[in-house]
């Protein structure tokens, strides 16, 4: 078999013949795996190589790679915005791209992978090749978001189960005592409470583990999560507060980097095999969980006790500013050693001073309370997972569970930080001034039901309105910062790696958050962010094509508000379906054809679009519609470029899936990675329920079709609806 370290045989360095493999997927699973598994297959054939292409797109793998292409491969493009499994391709050049590399440098890719490293294995990935970083996908950044949002992934379930366990074991079976709420040892809450406590000991560890395990692959799991363990455990570098959240990204980039370090060590032949579950694992947890003990943990340490001799000293002073001070550590980092420096001070006080435990019970809550109402009140900003998780926080605020923040401050720490702070110093204020007592060393509003806070009705003011400013001023810095995670994406990883070092390698990032962004880094890789397993596409059959007489009004003027006001009216006077007004197999139809968009925005746009599928009958909320599209918008720009832009929602507002086109001669612009307005512009609906996968198979067919330029030069072209119909009848 020829070397991969050498050039193939009969190929020479411009020569032809080369046997090319590719594997290309986007997080969402449609439009980008498609295009790009096209383009690359076009420019193979340009250039006289041969190419199989495996997508793996939201229906499961199509065109898999078997171990005989392998074998005999000459090179190998990963064009791919998620984890590909790598470990087939041992022994073969493998370039790994961005999957908006493979839609726009097919040609340059195929030149490059000539040159590729070869993979080794044993967890080795290759580096992005130069397309990557000539792209100007502004990697680094990019790569420290996936593995941030990776980490918080995994942490979720962890938050959620403990958070409410523990939540519902308070409630049912505790008691009010002068050390807190506590629930007697022989109680079957207390069981409950036990299993609550270890989903919530393992938020951290997992945290850590998940970052790191995203940065340098299996090995880096286990020194990842013994990071993050030493990092929530103070007892074993002499603190009385571990280092919280905060210490597990620390440990978790420590870690990721540690690895990826060793990794690069040269070593024998005969011990490569065991350096991933042996070597890497048990140098790097040993180096990091020392380090950390002995290093990081004595500043740590010292850190609380200088704050709590501090606070000690500001006693007697303005309640207020006593307050304020209290609410801005318990909200600062959400159980690390800032909050527990203050509700330890206030806790020790209980007995004595009784209004310094009141402004910190205030506090307590208004994190979790403040990202759950956030996200009740700008629901498009924040994705499926974000607005379930946001209804667990205000659970969990309730029962005083500060933690119940951490997934939004992890994704986002440069917003929602801040806004934690400023809430919670508000409500410490006020509960300083009005002068609330806190009779048991616990917070949130279920110390005030079980009666042992005095000064009940400021308490609620304190803990309402601090609730209050943090959602409006995480909305408001999501909003300036460009809208949803995807758009904060970029500014709060940086924000994170300020404080901590963060690391290359591409991993695929369930989130929160879905990974990428309308604009930043997730624009300029062309990556899509929704929550979508791995797929492929089949083929389906195309719906018979007559010529059709209906066409569309073309509607005149030019504003956002026109565009909006025009398309209801125009909706309404559509004319029956009939079989022969149908193609992509009847999910788009003369109803959901327009020759001509009269918005000029992608907002204005995405509406009118959605009027025109709800003349359908198959949308049964419109504005509902138009929120999902705009949440979908939010995660990571549906404009991929060459001109076309393909919003879509998945959303019980329709009731059957649906597809719409329209034209745009001017174009709009849609944050397409090109820097290409969108002319053509297609619009996907589905419900959540969807029977089938047709749609997304009918949609991968679209994507590839409208890659070849003559198609859509035509398709611009094309006098009337009827036209437009004939040409896209030709996608089957």
């Amino acid at each position: 078999m020829t070397s991969p370290a050498d050039p193939p045989n009969g190929a020479g360095a411009s020569g032809p013949g080369l046997k090319l493999l590719a594997v290309t997927a986007c997080p969402t699973g449609i439009a980008h795996t498609y295009m790009a598994a096209e383009k690359l297959a076009q420019a193979a054939e340009s250039l006289g190589h041969s190419m199989k292409v495996e997508t793996q797109g939201s229906i499961g793998a199509e065109n898999v790679l078997s171990d005989n292409d392998v074998s005999q491969a000459d090179g190998i493009i990963i064009a791919a915005d998620k984890d590909v499994d790598r470990s087939r391709f041992i022994g073969k050049r493998v370039l790994v791209v961005g999957v908006a590399d493979g839609i726009h440098r097919p040609e340059r890719l195929i030149e490059q992978v000539r040159n590729a490293p070869v993979y080794q294995g044993d967890g080795q990935k290759p580096q992005r090749g130069a397309a990557s970083a000539a792209s100007g996908d502004g990697k680094g950044r990019s790569v420290t978001y996936k593995a941030l949002m990776n980490g918080v992934s995994y942490m979720i379930p962890f938050v959620v189960v403990g958070g409410l366990l523990i939540a519902v074991s308070l409630a049912l079976g505790g008691d009010t005592t002068s050390k807190g709420i506590v629930i007697p040892d022989d109680s079957f809450w207390k069981t409950v409470n036990d299993i609550g406590s270890i989903g919530f000991a393992l938020m951290i560890p997992a945290l850590s583990g998940y970052i790191a395990y995203a940065i340098a692959d299996r090995p880096a799991l286990v020194p990842g999560m013994v990071g993050g363990w030493i990092a929530a455990h103070g007892e074993l570098y002499d603190s009385e507060a571990g280092a919280g959240f905060i210490g597990a990204i620390v440990t978790g980039f420590l870690a990721g980097y540690l690895v990826l370090w060793i990794k690069r060590v040269k070593v024998p032949k005969f011990v490569q095999p065991i350096m991933p579950i042996i070597v890497i694992p048990i140098v790097a947890t040993s180096a990091l969980g020392l380090f950390f003990i002995y290093v990081l943990g004595e500043p740590i340490s010292w850190v609380f006790e200088r704050l709590t001799d501090w606070l000690g000293g500001l006693t007697g002073t303005s309640a207020a500013l006593l307050g304020i001070i209290l609410g801005l550590m318990i909200a600062f980092d959400m159980g690390g050693p800032v909050n527990k420096t203050a509700f330890l001070f206030g806790a020790g006080l209980v007995s004595k001073n009784p209004e310094v435990m009141g402004a910190c019970a205030a506090a307590i809550p208004v994190p979790p309370l403040g990202q759950g109402l956030a996200t009740l009140l700008r629901r498009r900003m924040f994705d499926d997972q974000e607005r379930e998780t946001g209804l667990a926080a205000l659970f969990m605020g309730f029962f005083g569970i500060t933690e119940g923040a951490i997934p939004f401050a992890a994704a986002r720490p440069a917003r929602v930080i801040p806004a934690n702070m400023l809430g919670g110093a508000v409500a410490g204020a006020i509960a300083g001034v009005a002068s609330v007592e806190d009779n048991v060393p616990h917070g949130g509003p279920i110390v005030a039901v079980l009666g042992a806070v005095g000064g009940v009705p400021m308490f609620f003011v304190a803990v309402v309105v601090g609730t209050a400013v943090t959602a409006l001023v995480t909305i408001a810095l999501m909003s300036l910062g460009g809208g949803g995670r995807g758009a904060d994406a970029d500014a709060d990883a940086a924000g994170a790696a300020e404080a901590v070092s963060l690391v290359p390698s591409p991993a695929g990032a369930p989130v929160l958050a879905g990974v990428g962004s309308g604009g930043g880094t997730g624009a300029a890789s062309g990556a899509v962010a929704d929550s979508s397993a791995s797929g492929a596409v089949a083929a389906s059959d195309a719906a018979a094509l007559k010529t059709v007489s209906v066409s569309a009004a073309e509607p005149r003027g030019g504003g956002k508000a026109e565009a909006e006001a025009e398309a209801a009216p125009e909706a309404e006077a559509a004319p029956e379906v009939d079989a022969a007004d149908q193609v992509l197999s009847g999910y788009l139809t003369g109803q959901t054809v327009k020759e001509r968009l009269t918005a000029d925005g992608k907002d204005a746009a995405i509406r009118e679009m959605a009027e025109l599928l709800a003349a359908t009958g198959k949308v049964a909320d419109t504005a509902e519609l138009v929120r999902a599209a705009f949440a979908r918008e939010d995660q990571g720009t549906t404009g991929l470029g060459e001109e076309i832009a393909i919003p879509h929602a998945k959303t019980d507002a329709v009731t059957a899936p649906v597809v719409g086109f329209a034209r745009s001669p001017e174009g709009i612009e849609w944050g397409a990675p090109d820097g290409t307005k969108a002319r053509l512009v297609f619009m996907i609906a589905v419900p959540e329920a969807a029977a089938g996968d047709e749609h997304l198979r009918i949609l991968a067919l679209l994507s590839r079709k409208l890659m070849g330029a003559e198609f859509r030069e035509r398709l611009l072209g094309a006098t009337d609806v009827g036209a437009i119909l004939r040409v896209l009848g030709e996608i089957e």
